[in-house]
Parts: C-alpha cells; sequence; structure tokens
C-alpha cells in the first residue's frame, strides 16, 4: 500500500506488518494484553492509560488508521458494536449515571495518539462542579494528562 503524505500513520498494521513499522511507539500497536476489555476481529476495548473518571475506555479498530474518516464501513459497525459492548460492561462493573463518548479527529482536534480511538467516559454525579458542555471541558483539572 502507498503511503498517503497527507495521513502519515494511515497505513494498515497486519501480522505481516509489524506495528513498530507503522509509527513508532503507537500505543494500540499491538494493544496491551492486560489493558483490554473485549476484543473483536476488527476492533478492540482497553482501558484508558490516563482515565479521566473510574472505568474510561476505548474502543479501537485494529488496523492502524489514524482518521476516523479513514475507517472502513466495517471498522466502524465493528466500533459501534463494541460501543454498545463497552456500555454494557461499564454498567456492570461500575453503575455510571451518564456517559461521554467521542473521537478526537486530528491534531487540530486535540489527537494525541495518531490511531483513531473512540472514547467511553462513564460520568457520576458529582464528578465535576457543573457538567454543562459536556465533551467541551469534560473535566478541566484531568485533561492536561500530558503535563503531569
Amino acid at each position: 500500500m502507498k503511503k498517503d503524505p497527507n495521513q502519515p500513520n494511515s497505513q494498515p498494521a497486519s501480522p505481516e506488518q509489524p506495528a513498530s513499522t507503522v509509527e513508532k511507539k503507537c500505543p494500540f500497536c499491538p494493544p496491551p494484553p492486560d489493558r483490554i476489555l473485549i476484543e473483536r476481529p476488527l476492533a478492540f476495548v482497553k482501558r484508558d492509560a490516563h482515565p479521566l473518571t473510574t472505568g474510561h475506555a476505548l474502543v479501537i479498530p485494529r488496523r492502524h488508521v489514524a482518521c476516523f474518516f479513514d475507517t472502513t464501513a466495517e471498522e466502524r459497525q465493528a466500533m459501534l458494536e463494541l460501543l454498545d459492548e463497552a456500555k454494557a460492561l461499564l454498567d456492570r462493573e461500575h453503575r455510571p449515571d451518564a456517559y461521554n463518548i467521542g473521537i478526537n479527529n486530528g491534531t487540530a482536534a486535540g489527537q494525541s495518539v495518531m490511531h483513531v480511538h473512540l472514547h467511553v467516559i462513564p460520568r457520576y454525579l458529582g464528578d465535576t462542579g457543573d457538567p454543562r458542555g459536556g465533551i467541551r471541558m469534560i473535566i478541566p483539572e484531568r485533561a492536561k494528562y500530558w503535563k503531569k
């Protein structure tokens, strides 16, 4: 597959192509086994390494692709099915009051890992003083984990 210079991380990772050739130090290639919650052929759910709330999880396609809009219809369907499964699991384990669901797509949108991933963030009454605004400022004091 020819590399698109505008999407430097859009090449697929496969058993024939080690993840290290796709993107140096991608935290999702391969997925860390101790953080995997649910696995399927096209995608998986893992615990977030820097959780905003208890239970924060990520739904990730197995193929290394940076942009959500570059995923296939099958990958998107797999991600949405896993979103439902992740919610059911988190409901059982943590009993949250609500959820934020989001994708940071592109550097200007705040994407810091260039392997597309959908955040499933359980929310709890009182986890922030004022939850209005939702994903715009989910929990400001925890948003900048990279500065810690």
